[in-house]
C-alpha cells in the first residue's frame, strides 16, 4: 500500500499556518513536520511564534528546537531529518503534515533538490565582501554570471545572494541550475494561505506587538551572547539585539521588527507565488479547515484539479 499524501500548509508568516496545520493533523489522524528554518532553533519561541506544548494539543510535532542557537541551520540536513520523519510518520500508519513558511526547506522536503558544496573559505571571503560592498552590489556581481538565479533572489538577502555566488565559484556551474524543479520527491498536496495585503500587514503589526510585550526582549538576552550568525539575524531578535546594544531606542526596534516582517511576508508569497502546485485558500474564510480538508480529500482520491494559472501578487 503506498504512503498517504503530505499535506503541506504554505504561504507567508502570520496567515495561520500553524493553527490550520494543527487542525488538519488532528483531522487526519496526523502529525507535523516544521518547515520553519527559525523554529528549529531550542529557546527561540516567543519570536518565532512557535507553538507551546499545551498549544500542540497532544498532535507529536518533528523539526522543532533540535538545533542550538549557536549552529548555523543546514537545508542538506534539514532534508535528511525531515525527510526520516515522514517516513517514520508514515511506517506508524499516520498522516505528515509540513508546516512553514521557510519556501527552501519546504522544496528540500518534498521535491527533487541537490544539494551542492560548500567551501568555508570561499564564503567567509563573500561574507566580507558583502560587509565591505553591501548585498547589492554582491548582487550586480551573481546578474553578471547567473541572470536566472539573481531575478529569484532579493537584493537585501545576503545570505541566499553569498549560497549563489560561492556555488558558481565551487562548481563553475549556475547556481540557478540546482533549484529545485517543481517535482515531487515526497508526493504531496500543498495548500497555501493568502491574505490581503492590509489585512496581512494589521496581523503582522498585531503580532509583533505581542511579542515584544510576551518577553522577546528577555528571550534575545538570554539567547544573544550563544547565538550564531543565522539565528542573530532572525526577524525579532535581530531588531532586539540591536536594542540591547545600544544600537537603536525601543520604538525603532519595534518599528523594525514590524517592517522586516512584512518584508519577510512578501518575500515568502513571491516564492511560493511562483509554485504552480499550490493551491491557494483565504487565510480569513470562516470554513478554512473545511475547504482545507476537501482539498485533501479530493487529491487522496485523485480528483484534484490543477490550480489556476501562476499566483498573481500578495493580496490581488
Amino acid at each position: 500500500m503506498s504512503a498517504p499524501l503530505v499535506v503541506a500548509v504554505v504561504g507567508p508568516t502570520a496567515t495561520g499556518k500553524s493553527e490550520l496545520g494543527l487542525a488538519l493533523a488532528e483531522a487526519l489522524g496526523g502529525e507535523v513536520v516544521n518547515a520553519d528554518a527559525m523554529q528549529l532553533y531550542r529557546g527561540m519561541d516567543v519570536g518565532t511564534a512557535k507553538l507551546s506544548p499545551a498549544e500542540r494539543r497532544g498532535i507529536p510535532h518533528h523539526q522543532l528546537d533540535v538545533l542550538d542557537v549557536a549552529e548555523e541551520a543546514s537545508v542538506a540536513a534539514y532534508q535528511r531529518h525531515a525527510r526520516a520523519d515522514v517516513a517514520a510518520i508514515h511506517a506508524r500508519g499516520r498522516r505528515a503534515v509540513v508546516v512553514g513558511g521557510s519556501g527552501l526547506y519546504v522544496r528540500a522536503l518534498l521535491d527533487r533538490l541537490e544539494m551542492p558544496p560548500t567551501d568555508p573559505e570561499v564564503r567567509a571571503r563573500l561574507e566580507e565582501r558583502a560587509r565591505r560592498e553591501g548585498p547589492g552590489r554582491l548582487h550586480d556581481a551573481l546578474a553578471a554570471v547567473d541572470p536566472e538565479a539573481a531575478a529569484r533572489i532579493d537584493r537585501a538577502n545576503t545570505r541566499r545572494i553569498v549560497r549563489a555566488l560561492e556555488v558558481v565559484e565551487i562548481t563553475g556551474r549556475p547556481f540557478s541550475a540546482t533549484l529545485p524543479e517543481h517535482v515531487y520527491a515526497v508526493p504531496a498536496v500543498q495548500v497555501g494561505l493568502d491574505c490581503a495585503r492590509d489585512v496581512l500587514d494589521a496581523r503582522i503589526a498585531a503580532r509583533a506587538k505581542r511579542m515584544w510585550a510576551s518577553g522577546l526582549l528577555d528571550e534575545a538576552a538570554a539567547l544573544g551572547p550563544r547565538m550564531g550568525r543565522t539565528a542573530s539575524r532572525a526577524v525579532g531578535y535581530a531588531q532586539a539585539l540591536a536594542l540591547l546594544a545600544g544600537e537603536v531606542d525601543e520604538p525603532t526596534a519595534r518599528a523594525g521588527t514590524v517592517t522586516a516582517t512584512r518584508r519577510l511576508a512578501r518575500r515568502q508569497m513571491t516564492w511560493f507565488g511562483r509554485d504552480p502546485r499550490v493551491h491557494w485558500l483565504p487565510a480569513t474564510a470562516p470554513d478554512l479547515v473545511e475547504r482545507a480538508l476537501a482539498l485533501v480529500a479530493a487529491a487522496d482520491r485523485g480528483e484534484l484539479p490543477d490550480p489556476p494559472p501562476r499566483r498573481r501578487t500578495l493580496g490581488s
